[in-house]
């Protein structure tokens, strides 16, 4: 018998661990949604003691909720197969909530299996299902973008935001409306903290949920760059999902350019009991360890992709950022709007006002929604020819076109 290697013990132990939190642990959020939102009552419905009409499964998959079909018991699998298990009812709902099989989402449950609360994961966000069983319905895909997802949407229709109503000095008609303009596959996190519900053209301010796999090897993860990966899962798990934890980060205390943040203490939080800190470890080796999916051979030209290679490390200019085997600068991985051709707007949002250079691995499976930070460019052609005009690089319609299908082969 080979000796054990107590390193690869170790790693295999934290990216179980990993898993498990990325996928199940609420930290304690279930407080907040539940608690003080009372967004476990929309879902119920009147008719099974909540309020409104509830959230039958058909809902919950048109607001891009996805459901774990290897956590579905099996005569409810059989049932909506056949039609016997309803899925306009919110009953049904419930019973995947007790399931454990709504992706990203814990529902609480009394011993009278009554829905008392509601609580959030990482994979909420960063997880969708590959449809193997119907659209919405299948086996998990952690780390992929959820572009289907409308938090915002679903957030609404929280009986109760007078919470983050008072934290940004809004009514709770307002912070509805916000939610509501975020649209398919996009969350505001610094919205909490400046208050810029949307851009200088009025649009919304929210920007894409990015992929959360192939982040080994890149500096700074977020769209902006606030920092380390383990720094924005320690950001999102205290500050968006509202779990508890401690965090501290002393830039927020700046009161012009984070008003909201500074008057609520964002930069100073903590708890008695910490529910966060000790999952970070974990959490971040199991993102590490995350790949990007290989494209299905049939969703690009192979030919045409070995072309466009040519042009990605030559005349594209594209690998002197997107360096090959990262796709994305070694080292401090920033630019400003100026040096990318656009404005400045979501970077001054950060503490160093800048963008992240993208990686740019799995870019099929997070192409709906379109791209950069807020999904300014419908396509890829829309990307490479704001950087040929740009960069005045003068590529020809066929070199375009090759390096379109080299960028679908990532």
């Amino acid at each position: 018998m080979p000796p054990v290697d107590p390193v690869k013990g170790a790693a295999e132990a934290m990216i179980d661990e990993g898993r498990q939190t990325f996928r199940y642990d609420t930290f304690g959020d279930e407080d907040f949604w539940g608690g003080t939102l009372r967004l476990h009552e929309a879902i119920e419905g009147a008719a099974n003691g909540g309020v409104g009409p509830g959230v039958s499964p058909k809902t919950a998959l048109a607001v891009g909720l996805k459901v774990d079909v290897d956590a579905v018991p099996a005569d409810v699998a059989t049932g909506i197969m056949n039609g016997s298990v309803s899925l306009d009812d919110p009953a049904s709902t419930l019973a995947l909530l007790k399931a454990n099989a709504v992706v990203g989402v814990t529902g609480v449950f009394d011993s009278n299996g009554k829905l008392t609360s509601v609580g959030i994961q990482c994979a909420l966000c960063h997880s969708t299902v590959d449809d193997s069983f119907a659209p919405g319905i299948g086996h998990r895909r952690d780390g992929w973008a959820n572009r289907d997802l409308n938090v915002g949407a679903i957030v609404a229709l929280a009986p109760d935001l007078s919470a983050p109503a008072a934290q940004l000095g809004i009514l709770q008609d307002t912070v509805r409306t916000v939610l509501r303009s975020w649209g398919p596959g996009k969350f505001d996190a610094e919205v909490f903290l400046d208050g810029k519900a949307f851009r200088p053209d009025n649009t919304s301010a929210a920007t894409l949920i990015p992929p959360a796999f192939n982040l080994d090897g890149v500096n700074l993860h977020t769209w902006t760059g606030w920092g380390s990966l383990t720094y924005w899962n320690a950001f999102v798990a205290n500050l968006e999902m509202h779990g508890k934890g401690n965090f501290f980060d002393p830039r927020l205390d700046d009161a012009n350019k984070y008003p909201v943040a500074a008057a609520n203490g964002f930069g100073h939080v903590t708890n008695a009991v910490d529910r966060i800190s000790p999952k970070l470890p974990a959490l971040h080796f199991y993102q590490l360890a995350i790949r990007a999916p290989v494209p299905p051979a049939s969703s690009f030209d192979a030919a045409a992709a070995a072309r466009g290679k040519v042009v990605f490390d030559g005349t594209g200019q594209c690998a002197r950022c997107h360096t090959q085997g990262l796709y994305t600068d070694p080292g401090w991985n920033m630019h400003t709007g100026a040096e990318i051709g656009i404005d400045d707007f979501q970077a001054n949002r950060s503490p160093d006002g800048r963008y992240r250079t993208a990686p740019l691995a799995g870019l099929w499976t997070h192409t709906k929604g379109g791209f950069y930070h807020d999904g300014r460019f419908a396509t890829l052609a829309d990307v490479v020819d704001h950087y040929d005009t740009t960069f005045t690089l003068g590529l020809t319609a066929a070199q375009k076109a090759d390096l379109v299908e080299y960028l679908k082969s990532l």
